[in-house]
């Protein structure tokens, strides 16, 4: 039998061996997705293809896809009568700030499909949050000053991104599997729409290809105000 001393020297010579010892690498197991979206415009692709919101959510619906909030809360600044920056995407759960850096107040609200919210108005300095608690896309507009709005698109996934100018994009740490890719803009519609496409993500296979939207000269949806009225005309730069 071994004495007792005897294995807890045993022991501290093992710990002390391994406290000297280096580290192993960390090492993950997901995929870095790449790949671009291209908007064509006139037979030919654009000059700017940025803002495409790409998502992969799992093919097999009895997999379910932990999704965890943003730890550090994302800001959509209010600036020079304008939202900064101009579109947002947020897994689900999330909660987004909107300070006010202007010298005069604002009133954010959304009305439309995603998150409906109205912050109500307030004051140059201050910030009020909104919790994104579904999927979906919330255009938010100021109740105030009409030529302010924006886009926050919260997915229920922790595997997106969105495109650059070039149109590439890429999606860090996917785990291996079958996919459903979904593609949005805020103005341009998929070349071919319907069902989201099916890919099969692996590190040999790590690109889902080419995502190709037909450009529109379609602007922003056109809006009232939060009480679905005018906004009052501007004289001056006042708004009357």
């Amino acid at each position: 039998m071994t004495h007792p001393r005897l294995r807890i020297v045993t022991l501290a010579l093992v710990l002390s061996a391994l406290a000297g010892a280096p580290m192993p690498a960390h090492t993950s197991d997901g995929v870095t997705v790449s790949g671009s979206a291209a908007v064509i415009g006139k037979g030919k692709p654009a000059e700017d293809s940025s803002g495409v919101v790409v998502w992969l959510e799992p093919a097999d619906a009895a997999v379910r896809t932990h999704v965890e909030p943003l730890r550090t809360r994302p800001r959509m600044v209010q600036r020079d009568k304008q939202f900064e920056p101009h579109l947002l995407v947020v897994p689900v759960g999330s909660a987004v700030e909107f300070p006010n850096l202007d010298p005069y107040f604002h009133n954010v609200f959304s009305l439309f499909d995603g998150k409906r919210f109205d912050l109500g108005l307030y004051e140059a300095g201050a910030s009020r949050s909104v919790t994104f608690s579904r999927a979906g896309v919330s255009r938010v507009f100021c109740n105030i000053h009409p030529e302010m709005n924006a886009v926050i698109v919260a997915v229920d996934t922790p595997y997106y991104a969105v495109s650059a100018r070039s149109g590439a994009f890429t999606i860090p740490d996917v785990p291996a599997g079958r996919y459903l890719v979904t593609a949005w803009h805020e103005r341009h519609k998929l070349e071919r729409p319907g069902a989201p496409r099916e890919v099969q993500i692996s590190a040999a296979a790590p690109s889902i290809g080419a995502i190709r939207f037909i450009e529109s000269t379609q602007l922003t949806v056109a809006h009232k105000n939060k009480y679905g009225l005018d906004y009052p005309p501007v004289r001056n730069g006042i708004y009357k």
